[in-house]
């Protein structure tokens, strides 16, 4: 067992029910604990710390949710902007990781925090429950999108969801965990990860491309394991995604914000059936 599913997965005592009988056993669960982000900004002889955000996350890669929740609100837009990116505080794992991460960023970023705020605490179902109003996410720095390219065939996107479910690892431990995974055109898994939350899964996915320096990832496809929110919309917007595709459905805003952004947007992509509810000239069907 790698240590980033070491670190995904609890065992706990249970007493298992069948009928009305009753046996002792042991379950596998998903570990759900806080992460506290930090950031660290502001010219030379000026730098400060803010406390940013607290979040329920899966533990693992934990440095990437952080610069991934940094691009998809539009702080972080290359790797040049990030100094360094590393846990601090108390260790709480074997692995020296803690529950904080504090991201150092360029001395030239400027960080508008009042723009930022959000209450302290927002659960592990929606990465924007702390938002004052949905006018505070539409970004104006998008990255452009490439219009009307790339496309991926309908026969590749078919496919897809058993390659996710195929390479959900601590998903098949627990039952309880979203994934993201970027693809191809031609469907070939480049990243995934997993977390309780569906748009933690997609700032990992994120953070791990940007510290790569492989953002905009502008001839690829975002495939998520649950619905299609709008926070997952404006989070494969920032990050130069032009398609995102879900197995659940979408939700109204997010069909908006995907049209609105030129993106594409397919949904309920499961038993070889999609609908395609927005950017439909990047699919290419028969």
């Amino acid at each position: 067992m790698d240590e980033t599913l070491r670190s995904s997965i609890t065992r706990v005592p249970i007493l298992k029910v069948d009928g009305t009988a009753g046996a002792r056993a042991i379950d596998t669960l998903a570990v759900e604990e806080p992460l506290e982000l930090r950031l660290q900004s502001g010219p030379a002889g000026d730098r400060h710390d803010t406390a940013l955000s607290i979040t329920m996350r899966t533990p693992g890669s934990d440095l990437e949710l952080a610069v991934g929740f940094l691009v998809g609100e539009g702080i972080v837009r290359g790797n040049g902007r990030v100094l360094s990116v590393r846990h601090e505080g108390r260790a709480v794992r074997p692995d020296g990781t803690s529950n904080t991460v504090k991201v150092a960023l360029a001395e030239d970023v400027h960080v508008d925090i009042a723009r930022l705020e959000r209450h302290l605490y927002t659960t592990s179902s929606c990465g924007v429950c702390g938002k004052t109003s949905v006018d505070a996410l539409r970004m104006t720095l998008h990255p452009v999108l490439p219009q009307g390219s790339p496309v991926i065939s309908a026969g590749v996107l078919h496919a897809l969801p058993r390659v996710l479910r195929a390479s959900q690892a601590a998903f098949d431990e627990t039952g309880g965990l979203h994934a993201a995974a970027l693809f191809d055109l031609a469907g070939k898994l480049l990243c995934l990860r997993e977390d309780v939350g569906r748009h933690n899964a997609v700032d990992k996915v994120v953070g791990a491309l940007s510290l790569k320096d492989a953002l905009p990832a502008s001839a690829a496809l975002l495939l998520v394991s649950g619905r299609a929110s709008f926070e997952l919309v404006q989070k494969a917007r920032m990050a130069g995604v032009p398609m995102l595709a879900a197995v659940g459905a979408p939700s109204s805003l997010a069909v908006d914000l995907a049209r609105e952004g030129g993106m594409t947007l397919v949904g309920l992509l499961r038993d070889d059936r999609f609908n395609i509810y927005a950017g439909r000239d990047r699919v290419a069907t028969a």
